[in-house]
């Protein structure tokens, strides 16, 4: 948790194997979850109250990952950004 929470998140993603997501609202904090498997969440403390706070990570921690296979798709297309490429295409 930072000020804004994008630097916490940048930071973390830099960590192999994690997946950290900026949510912001109920609906960003599921979608985390759901679509991108992410296991690591970012709060700006300057945008939310603590009561917000809490219900935005406890929304995050209890949902589950969709094993939906485009999203698993996703996850593996975005583990390729850690490698050294010129270019990829996300949405291919």
């Amino acid at each position: 948790m930072g000020g804004s929470g994008n630097g916490e998140q940048i930071a973390a993603n830099k960590v192999k194997g994690i997946r950290a997501a900026l949510v912001w609202n109920l609906d960003t904090a599921k979608l985390a979850r759901q679509h991108n498997d992410a296991n690591v969440v970012a709060v700006g403390a300057r945008q939310h109250s603590q009561e917000e706070v809490l219900e935005l990570i406890t929304a995050f921690v209890g949902e589950p990952f969709s094993q939906d296979e485009r999203h698993i798709r996703r996850i593996g297309k975005i583990g390729i950004t850690n490698k050294p490429v010129r270019f990829f295409n996300l949405y291919a």
